[in-house]
């Protein structure tokens, strides 16, 4: 049976979700998943995450603006760290990025 990239990770966080960790680590893990989905994973795991600590490394802003804490990381330093509207105002890098993923409506949502 062959299955897509995006479903690969679907099966790899339903799989996390199961073993309820206190710590979960997305490593990427939503790269291969359409925005959609991703959006709809998004909202479903934080119902299921509430008790735990949960870091996301992510290059979408989409994925993670609506994180407690954002650090954003420029050729392997720390350019930024703060919320995702901290960040649109005091970083140049995470501003540029998220300008170039998603639409000022988007990102004012």
């Amino acid at each position: 049976m062959n299955i897509s990239g995006g479903q690969k990770q679907r099966l790899s966080i339903a799989r996390a979700l199961a073993k309820k960790p206190e710590i979960f680590i997305f490593d990427d893990s939503f790269s291969s998943i359409d925005y959609q989905t991703d959006a709809a994973l998004r909202r479903a795991l934080k119902k299921e995450v509430r008790d735990a600590t949960v870091l996301i490394v992510a290059q979408r802003i989409g994925t993670i603006m609506n994180a407690d804490q954002i650090i954003v990381l420029d050729e392997g330093r720390v350019a930024g760290i703060g919320t995702h509207q901290q960040l649109m105002e005091s970083c140049e890098v995470y501003k540029e990025l998220a300008l170039s993923q998603l639409s000022r409506e988007e990102l004012a949502s």
